[in-house]
C-alpha cells in the first residue's frame, strides 16, 4: 500500500508540473521530506494529506487507489464524485470549485462542459427525487395533510407537463373528474392541466362548468381570471379576480393577480397601489418578509412609470 501511495504522490505532482522543492515550499516543509514521502520512507501526517490533495487537485482517497485518474483540476474530480454519488453535498462542493475557476478566469472549454454536466445530472437526479417524495405524499393520502396533498398533486402535474406529458395529464384528470364530479379540487386540477398545456380556450369552457357547479369557491375564480387573462379577456379576468376577493381568498391571491394584470396592461400606478395595499395587509397580519417582497414589487412597477 505504501508503494501505491508514494507512486501516486509522484504521479500527481508531475501531472501538476511541480518540483519537489515547489511542493515543499507550498506545504511549508523541506524538499527532503517530500522526497521521503515519494520513496515510501515516511508518510505525510493526517493534517498534511488534505493540503496535498488540494494542491494536486485530487481527493485524499485518490492517493490510495491502484489506478487513479489524474484530472485537470479539482473541480473535474469533484464533478466525477457527484456523478457517482448523486449527493447534493458533492454537487455543492463541485459547484464551488467551478466558481473558483470562473472567478480566476481559468475555466477551459472542457471545464464548461463538465460544469454543464453536473447541472444536467442535478436536474436528472432532482427530477427522480421530486417524483419519489411527491409519490410518498400521495401514498399517505389526503387525510394525512390535506393542504400538502393537493399542493403535491398540482406540483406533480406541473412537473409532468414540463416533461412533455400534457396529454397524459389532461386525459388522466378528465377521468378523475368524471369519477369525482363533486370534488372541486379535482376540477381545479383539470383547469391546471389545460393551462399547463396552453389549451386556454378549452380551459375556459371547463372553468365555466366548474364555476356554475361551485359558485362559492374562490380558487376557481383565480383560475378563471388567469385563463381569461391568457385569452386577453381582460375585463372578464378582473371580474373573476373581484369575485374571488368577494368570496375571500387565502393569501391576498386576488390582489396579487390584479396587481399583475394592471402591470401587464401598462397601468403602473394602479399596480403600484395594489402592491402597496398587499404590503399593508400582510404587515398587519405579521408577515413582514412577504410585506417587504410586495413593496419590492411595488417599487419595480413604480420604476416603469415614465
Amino acid at each position: 500500500m505504501n508503494n501505491i501511495f508514494s507512486d501516486n504522490l509522484k504521479k500527481f505532482r508531475l501531472a501538476k508540473g511541480l518540483t519537489q522543492e515547489q511542493v515543499a515550499e507550498k506545504l511549508n516543509v523541506n524538499s527532503q521530506t517530500v522526497s521521503r514521502w515519494e520513496c515510501s520512507a515516511t508518510l505525510p501526517d493526517v493534517l498534511t494529506l488534505p493540503e496535498l490533495a488540494r494542491l494536486y487537485e485530487v481527493t485524499v482517497d485518490d492517493f490510495y487507489k491502484k489506478s487513479p485518474v489524474a484530472y485537470d483540476n479539482y473541480a473535474q474530480r469533484l464533478a466525477s464524485v457527484f456523478e457517482d454519488t448523486h449527493d447534493i453535498e458533492d454537487f455543492i462542493r463541485a459547484d464551488a470549485e467551478f466558481k473558483k475557476l470562473i472567478k480566476n478566469n481559468s475555466l477551459t472549454t472542457y471545464d464548461m462542459w463538465e460544469y454543464g454536466m453536473i447541472h444536467y445530472f442535478l436536474m436528472h437526479y432532482g427530477k427522480e427525487k421530486a417524483f419519489y417524495w411527491f409519490d410518498k405524499v400521495l401514498e399517505q393520502g389526503e387525510s394525512a395533510d390535506e393542504f400538502a396533498y393537493w399542493k403535491t398533486r398540482t406540483q406533480r402535474m406541473k412537473l409532468c407537463s414540463q416533461l412533455g406529458k400534457d396529454e397524459e395529464n389532461i386525459k388522466e384528470q378528465q377521468k378523475i373528474v368524471e369519477n369525482n364530479p363533486d370534488n372541486v379540487n379535482e376540477w381545479s386540477l383539470l383547469l391546471a392541466a389545460y393551462m399547463y398545456a396552453g389549451r386556454y380556450k378549452e380551459a375556459y369552457e371547463e372553468f365555466k362548468k366548474a364555476a356554475a357547479k361551485f359558485p362559492d369557491e374562490w380558487e376557481l375564480y383565480i383560475h378563471g381570471g388567469d385563463i381569461a387573462k391568457k385569452l386577453k379577456k381582460y375585463n372578464e379576468a378582473m371580474e373573476h379576480y373581484n369575485k374571488a376577493g368577494e368570496i375571500g381568498s387565502y393569501f391576498c391571491d386576488e390582489l396579487y393577480c390584479k396587481a399583475s394584470l394592471y402591470e401587464d396592461l401598462g397601468e403602473y400606478e394602479k399596480s403600484f397601489e395594489m402592491y402597496m395595499k398587499i404590503a399593508d395587509i400582510l404587515r398587519q397580519r405579521g408577515y413582514d418578509v412577504e410585506a417587504y417582497m410586495a413593496e419590492k414589487d411595488a417599487q419595480e412597477v413604480k420604476n416603469k412609470v415614465k
